[in-house]
């Protein structure tokens, strides 16, 4: 299980993942912004510009959903449940955090709940 130094570091690696995925998450919109405001001068720029759109509207709703993910995580830290797999109340082991420090799961319990998804 992770110490309360290893946590802290997690904390903050956790804080500036939101902070950059809030910068790309408004990029993105003032860039959909954008295209919706761009002249079509024929049916390929109205394709190349309706699928510039779809691609970062999928990039933003992915961003939105790792964005929550960050959020779940930082209350765990807070209310001291961090590190524990919610499955099976077991710890999670500290290279799974480092690598996705948002982890709900450990992995045996990840593998299985990805099998009932």
């Amino acid at each position: 299980m992770a110490n309360k130094k290893q946590i802290e570091e997690l904390k903050e690696t956790l804080l500036k993942r939101k902070e950059l995925i809030t910068k790309n998450i408004q990029e993105s919109r003032n860039s959909i912004d954008g295209l919706k405001n761009s002249e079509c001068n024929d049916d390929v720029d109205y394709a190349e510009i309706s699928s510039d759109s779809f691609k970062e509207g999928i990039i933003a709703n992915q961003q939105v959903k790792e964005l929550a993910e960050i959020d779940d995580a930082l209350k765990r830290i807070d209310n001291g449940t961090y590190g524990i797999c919610e499955m099976c109340d077991e710890a999670i082991a500290l290279g799974r955090l480092r690598a996705k420090p948002f982890a709900k799961f450990c992995t045996p319990c990840r593998e299985i709940y990805e099998v009932e998804q």
